[in-house]
Formats: structure tokens, C-alpha cells, sequence
């Protein structure tokens, strides 16, 4: 019986783990990985050593690009820390507007910081835009991360 609670668990953090990749207040990869844990514990999952910390490393290490890679799009598109935070701003309104508003909010975000730094459309602009990038990179690492852990928690499930 409780095998049967902790794989449900592991599909309920597999599946939130994957939307955590796109609501940024939720960290996909480590419910993932939790997800994984969850699996092993029982009698349906038997995963190696080695691919556990390896799964757990990819899960720790994409969580903290997470955090670096907007930031360093944003001033290699040669933006300021006005623009960062704009875009954390951005980031944080476009929670409340929907799957668009998380994509274009860091964008428009970034745009409004910059526009306050220095009153330059294609400045702000292009620091806008090295936001966007920057987050949407994110999003991607996050995904391929969670996508590869459901790959191995179905695949240990089924087999």
C-alpha cells in the first residue's frame, strides 16, 4: 500500500517538476528529481547509484543557472542592473497575467528598467530582448532537465 502512495507522490512531483520549469516561482528540477526519489523508494523503481547523482547533479546545477543565465543575457544584450531588476519585476507582474505575461513580462520588464537608466528605445530594447533570451534559455534547460528525469521515472516505472 504505501509503495502505491509514493509512486503517486513521484507522478504528482513528475508532473509539477514540469510545470515548475514554467512558473518561475516553482523549481522544476528538484521536484523532479524528489519525484525520482520517491519512485526508488518503492518496488516499481530501481535506479543505480551513479544515476541518481548524476540526475540529482543536473537537477542542482540547471536550478542554479536558472538564476544566472537572464541575468548574464541581459548585460551581454548590454543592460544594467536597472534592467535585471525591471525584468524581475517584469518577471513577478507577468506571474499574475498568465503564460504570456511570464514570457513577455521579464521583456517588457527589462524594457521599462533600462528606459529608466538611460531614455534609449533601442538600448532598452536590446537589454530587453537579452532578458527574454536569457529566460527563455532558462525555461529550455529547466525542461530538457525534467524531460529526461520523466523519460527515467517512466521507464523504470514500466519496466
Amino acid at each position: 500500500m504505501s509503495d502505491y502512495i509514493l509512486l503517486i507522490l513521484g507522478i504528482l512531483l513528475i508532473i509539477l517538476g514540469i510545470i515548475g520549469c514554467l512558473v518561475p516561482v516553482l523549481p522544476g528540477p528538484p521536484f523532479s528529481f524528489l519525484g525520482l526519489i520517491l519512485l526508488h523508494l518503492t518496488r516499481f523503481g530501481h535506479f543505480t547509484t551513479p544515476i541518481l547523482i548524476t540526475l540529482g547533479a543536473i537537477a542542482v546545477v540547471v536550478t542554479v543557472l536558472d538564476y544566472i543565465v537572464p541575468v548574464w543575457g541581459t548585460k551581454r544584450f548590454g543592460g544594467s542592473k536597472y534592467g535585471t531588476r525591471g525584468a524581475t519585476v517584469g518577471l513577478i507582474i507577468g506571474l499574475f497575467l498568465g503564460p504570456m505575461g511570464i514570457i513577455l513580462g521579464p521583456l517588457f520588464g527589462a524594457f521599462v528598467g533600462e528606459m529608466i537608466f538611460k531614455d534609449d528605445i533601442g538600448y532598452a530594447f536590446k537589454a530587453g530582448f537579452g532578458s527574454l533570451l536569457g529566460f527563455l534559455t532558462g525555461i529550455g534547460l529547466k525542461l530538457a532537465a525534467s524531460f529526461v528525469m520523466t523519460f527515467y521515472f517512466v521507464k523504470e516505472w514500466i519496466a
